[in-house]
């Protein structure tokens, strides 16, 4: 029968039972430096919406081509990371818009929900044309968030393990 010696397989456990405890920590951190980076970028996308200031008359079939200054100080204003969920194990964070802006319509009296505005911007609508913002902006700094979070992950597990 063969025999097997390992030495130091008792402190390999030891590292392993730590990484166990803050594992959690280290994703979250990681998720966050990723979240980071996708949100800068879509900031920045926000204040390359077009300026339109029109009111359209969609019964003549006009289209805006932007958001009013007023909107765009909302999205900016709105757009935020939620707190980190867990969800049966899957850990996350979403981006996206909350709140009103200070346009008060017959509908909004209270002020337009902004992310009612940036679905409309992003996707398009019966009246105003299609301008994807937060598509590209996620997109365009999907590569560089992944290689932040595996970046932070690793040092998080390092500065553990040692």
């Amino acid at each position: 029968m063969a025999k097997l010696k390992m030495q130091g397989l008792e402190e390999y456990e030891r590292q392993l039972l730590k990484l166990q405890n803050v594992s959690r920590e280290c994703i979250g951190e990681a998720i966050y430096e990723g979240a980071g980076i996708v949100a800068d970028r879509v900031k920045s996308a926000i204040g390359t919406i077009p300026i339109d200031e029109r009111h359209v008359n969609v019964n003549k079939g006009e289209m805006l081509h932007g958001i009013s200054q007023a909107q765009r100080q909302g999205l900016m204003d709105g757009f935020g990371i939620a707190r980190m969920q867990d969800e049966n194990g899957y850990l996350h964070v979403k981006l996206g818009f909350a709140g009103y802006n200070s346009v008060k319509t017959r509908s909004h009296p209270n002020g337009q929900p902004n992310s009612m505005i940036a679905r409309s911007v992003n996707s398009g609508s019966s009246f105003r044309a299609r301008y994807p913002f937060v598509d590209q902006a996620v997109n365009s700094a999907k590569g560089q968030a992944e290689q932040a979070m595996i970046k932070k992950f690793d040092e998080k597990i390092k500065d553990i393990m040692s």
